[in-house]
């Protein structure tokens, strides 16, 4: 299908038949004054050199290049056409778990690796069914929107990584939720919630939400990755592996008890991905168990845009103009070239129209996505992008206008990946400074201060006059200091704390060597007096007791935190 992205600049033809009105009054008001010194016929023997085809030939030329630059300004484009196809299939959100825990190679390569290959399987196997796609760890995000653009749903999976998520741990509950909101309005369609996941619920209210889930028409389907043995966590660029707050080594392992209770809970069915296709054949199972239904799905076509080649006829024309002269050449008496070899000239044109290919450029991507940006379609606007970025991954207007939508969709750690990528490429001195203001932004909001000064100076370097960012590099400045006092502070009362212990021991030292003096000079002491100091010690020994049981029956100054 044929289009005009801008068919508003089409109006501007009007120029060509009105400027070939006032070259047809000019060449009637020549001829007529031609008459008036003598007989055409007359004329023309005195003005050999003069030819009547060549100017009108330059005039037609312009014209015909005018309409093409009009053309352009159009931006034609080239697709197959938009089409709202009937579709029977079921609606899948697919929620991945991407925490630290997923890097365990206790599945080749890893257990995210295994995930996504899962997915892509998956993908390829869908037909008529909307897809959609969730990322989750200590919180979770629609990664992809639902839809029926599988491409984009193969493309997201390569860009999925751990570090996409700042806040760790895992949050199968909210994954859960998010896909519960993330369907169609449509009802009496199937609809399939797919968790993959290895099991460590670190949130807990898994049960709840999958039941809620099921209440309301869904199904949670739970695909465990993992072995029950454990794995160590590897740390991604170094050698060694992930380590609790106590310092010991992280052991993860599948949790299949909890994985089966989801999905039982849920209505649907656990599936272990120990092999690829034999989790397949159970998962496409019973997914087929699923009602189907009828839906409505537009169809969009990637639209290629199609001015170079109209650009190439433009210079053509252009130099076939400048190079044709309004009188004959007397080296070329006898060739006419405009009446014996017209339809040569025609196919010499249509040849070099058909040698031009269609070009398809990563800027229609980005002007795609600005439209969805500006009217806050972000999701859409993100998948455009990364189309762009995809497309050329050295164009940082991509990277950066990513790391907008992104933003926007408070995908933080994704957002600061692509400002760094627009950084390093961009040359455009605004964009370079706002992609480093942006990421001080980042910075500044989840109090990584110490980050966010060295994105803010470097903005400065580029615009010292920046109010905004020189405020924000002072806000920063104070709050990563009194960040600093908080430490040390804290660090004061963890001395302080300590030093009571070892108080408290030395007064135990203390009363064990009065115990062992007393026990020494027992020998010499009466009996009254022995038994009066022994019952001292052991009233004594009674109390100390209650204090430190008072002491071990107060609540802790710090809930370990897990990562992973």
């Amino acid at each position: 299908m044929f289009r005009f992205e801008d068919p508003i600049y089409l109006y501007l033809l009007v120029l060509i038949p009105l400027l070939a009105l006032i070259r047809f009054v000019t060449v009637r008001q020549q001829k007529r004054r031609l008459r008036k010194f003598g007989d055409p016929a007359l004329l023309k023997g005195l003005m050999p050199d003069v030819s009547v085809w060549r100017p009108a030939a330059k005039f037609w030329l312009l014209e015909a290049a005018l309409a093409l630059l009009v053309v352009m300004a159009a931006r034609p484009q080239m697709g197959t056409k938009i089409s709202h196809e009937k579709r029977t299939g079921i609606e899948t959100i697919i929620a991945m778990d991407i925490s630290n825990s997923m890097l365990a190679e206790d599945v080749v390569p890893s257990r995210l690796d295994r995930s996504k290959m899962m997915v892509e399987n998956l993908v390829e196997n869908f037909n008529n069914d909307k897809i959609g796609l969730i990322v989750f760890a200590g919180e979770a995000f629609v990664q992809l929107p639902i839809t029926s653009d599988y491409v984009s749903a193969k493309m997201f999976l390569n860009s999925i990584d751990p570090s996409m998520i700042v806040t760790q741990g895992t949050d199968i509950a909210a994954a859960i939720n998010m896909a519960m909101h993330s369907f169609t309005q449509q009802e009496g369609i199937g609809k399939a919630i797919i968790v993959i996941t290895d099991g460590e619920d670190h949130e807990g209210s898994a049960l709840e939400v999958a039941k809620e889930a099921k209440k309301a028409g869904m199904r949670v389907f739970v695909l465990g990755v993992g072995s029950a043995k454990g794995s160590p966590i590897p740390i991604p660029g170094t050698n060694d592996y992930m380590k609790d707050n106590t310092g010991n080594t992280v052991m993860s392992a599948l949790n299949e008890e909890m994985c089966k209770q989801v999905a039982e809970a849920g209505g649907g069915a656990y599936i272990h991905v120990d092999n690829n296709s034999n989790a397949q054949e159970q998962l496409d199972s019973e997914l087929d168990k699923l009602a189907k239904k009828e839906t409505s799905t537009t169809i969009y076509s990637d639209y290629d845009e199609q001015f170079q080649a109209f650009g190439i006829i433009v210079l053509l024309l252009l130099i076939a103009e400048v190079c044709l002269l309004e009188i004959k050449n007397p080296l070329l008496k006898g060739k006419s070239l405009f009446r014996k070899n017209k339809k040569a000239a025609v196919l010499l044109l249509l040849l070099l129209a058909t040698l031009t290919t269609n070009a398809q450029t990563d800027r229609r991507h980005i002007r795609q996505g600005n439209k969805h940006y500006r009217s806050g379609n972000y999701a859409e606007a993100e998948v455009a992008y990364r189309k762009g970025a995809e497309k050329n991954p050295r164009n940082p207007q991509a990277a950066y206008n990513l790391g907008n939508a992104l933003m926007v969709q408070k995908k933080d750690s994704a957002a600061v990946q692509q400002f760094e990528a627009a950084a390093k490429l961009e040359t455009n001195p605004r964009r370079k400074f706002m992609s480093y203001h942006n990421m001080g932004v980042v910075c500044q909001i989840h109090k990584m201060y110490g980050e966010a000064i060295e994105a803010y100076k470097s903005a400065l370097r580029l615009n010292p006059n920046d109010d905004e960012t020189r405020y924000n590099l002072a806000l920063c400045k104070r709050q990563l200091q009194k960040q600093q006092q908080n430490k040390d502070k804290n660090e004061n009362n963890k001395d302080k704390n300590k030093n009571d212990k070892d108080k408290q021991k030395q007064k135990q030292d203390q009363q064990k060597k009065n115990q062992q003096k007393q026990k020494d000079d027992q020998n010499k002491m009466s009996k009254d007096n022995a038994e009066q100091l022994l019952n001292a010690a052991i009233q004594q020994e009674k109390n100390t007791q209650q204090r430190m049981k008072k002491a071990m029956q107060q609540p802790g100054r710090r809930k370990l935190q897990k990562n992973w």
